[in-house]
């Protein structure tokens, strides 16, 4: 047979080195920030507290919607449901990176890693579109205030809310699916602290250009419609604030849409800072900061944004606390 088929022998080993140049990574190294193990320490310390409060801010807040009947309405329901996300969004990232700041191994299996990048992107999508979805709701509930029950009954505002979390579920699908087809054989060595989209397709040894193509289209699209909706809600709000002849009336709305509208502006920026840039301006250690800016600092801010700058919130915390100082 092998007289029969000159060159068999060479060419059956130039497939052999060519199987094992292609070798499938079955796990990632997340590198994180840094190798100085006393600066890992204080990182951890600094990112523990991070998550603490983020957590204890969250979910109290959760709990204080769902305990107090005052604050049984459209719009502290989708703000008991963007705290629940920003504890969940947190608890995707957070957890993994502090047990690597102090371990040796910083290793993360291969379905794990496309789980974490899922869920990440899940949430993160869903507060995307809740945050349109809140803006609505405000404009509902300023330009016409006696049909605000109404317009937003929970035949309203129950399919706005999982409508969210589908469009979130099917856009993580597409990226994760996407991602996880690509080959990675070059290396493992992932140049961040947990498993995100722009650091992964760095080290695919495949053509990525179709993936960059959908995570620019994808999540421009999303950043488009979602970023509309809030521009064209607050419009609208705006006409309303000015026909008010009430001084308090349009302190009232201010208070409200001024802290929706920061919590919308820090997370669309550094959404669109992120992701819809071309491929050949990522900096992977300057994006791993801005990643790390809207996926652990923004849950941990979002709760004081909404709350203190809320009578009702503030009123609720003080009946559950009993205590003067946290309305003061």
């Amino acid at each position: 047979i092998k007289s029969a088929m000159p060159g068999f022998p060479s060419d059956l080993g130039l497939y052999r080195i060519q199987m094992e140049n292609k070798t499938e990574v079955t796990t990632f190294i997340l590198m994180g920030f840094t190798d100085d193990f006393e600066l890992q320490v204080l990182l951890f310390v600094l990112f523990l507290a991070i998550y603490l409060f983020t957590l204890v801010g969250n979910l109290g807040l959760v709990i204080l919607v769902i305990g107090d009947s005052q604050l049984h309405n459209p719009m502290y329901y989708f703000l008991s449901v963007l705290s629940f996300l920003d504890a969940c969004y947190s608890s995707v990232v957070t957890p993994k990176m502090l047990v690597n700041f102090l371990a040796e191994n910083k290793a993360i299996s291969y379905l794990g890693c496309a789980a974490q990048m899922l869920l990440f992107v899940t949430f993160g999508t869903t507060e995307s579109i809740l945050l349109a979805a809140m803006a609505y709701d405000r404009y509902v509930a300023i330009y016409n205030p006696l049909l605000y029950s109404v317009s937003m009954s929970p035949r309203v505002y129950v399919p706005l809310i999982v409508a969210s979390y589908v469009g979130g579920i099917l856009h993580a699908s597409v990226h994760t699916v996407a991602t996880f087809s690509l080959s990675f054989c070059a290396s493992n060595e992932i140049r961040h602290v947990f498993c995100d989209i722009p650091p992964l397709l760095a080290i695919s040894c495949s053509d990525t250009h179709t993936n960059q193509l959908l995570l620019f289209c994808f999540v421009g699209a999303i950043e488009i419609v979602t970023v509309l909706i809030v521009l064209i809600s607050y419009a609208f709000i705006l006409l309303a604030i000015l026909r008010m002849r009430s001084a308090e009336g349009r302190r009232k709305v201010f208070s409200t849409c001024g802290s929706h509208l920061t919590g919308v502006s820090v997370y669309h920026g550094t959404i669109l800072f992120m992701y819809v840039r071309p491929s050949s301006s990522h900096a992977l250690d300057h994006d791993m900061i801005v990643s790390m800016f809207y996926s652990i600092v923004i849950p941990m801010l979002n709760p004081i944004i909404y709350s203190l700058r809320n009578k009702d919130v503030k009123e609720a915390m003080k009946k559950l606390f009993g205590k003067n100082w946290l309305c003061q």
